[in-house]
């Protein structure tokens, strides 16, 4: 089982309020193609300058921990990720574990720094 710190992609779709720093609602899709909705503080997802008159969407990363690697019917590697560690960051529905394709994940010692499997 793999334990580690990783940042899930995902995009900025809106600003929700202007409580500092920021609130933004944050859209990631699944291997599934379900879309999952998260509310979160603008400097949790993104070092970048986001405000509410900017343009949207914007690229962001919600961070997690990747449990288990795994590949889909097609060979295609995914991987099974918890969003409550490092930062107990859950969706709107209050779901924190999703699968997701390995090239959305970033590691941050590198994208090539990855388990193989």
């Amino acid at each position: 089982m793999t334990h580690d710190h990783w940042h899930c992609r995902c995009n900025i779709t809106r600003w929700v309020d202007d409580h500092f720093p920021g609130v933004v609602e944050c859209r990631l899709s699944d291997r599934f193609g379900r879309e999952w909705i998260f509310v979160e503080k603008v400097a949790v997802v993104t070092t970048a300058p986001i405000d509410p008159d900017g343009a949207f969407p914007q690229p962001a990363f919600i961070a997690c921990e990747v449990i288990s690697w795994g590949h889909d019917e097609s060979g295609r590697r995914t991987a099974r990720i918890n969003t409550e560690k490092p930062w107990d960051i859950k969706s709107l529905d209050e779901v924190s574990e999703f699968q997701v394709y390995a090239e959305q994940l970033i590691h941050p010692r590198g994208i090539e720094d990855s388990n193989s499997g």
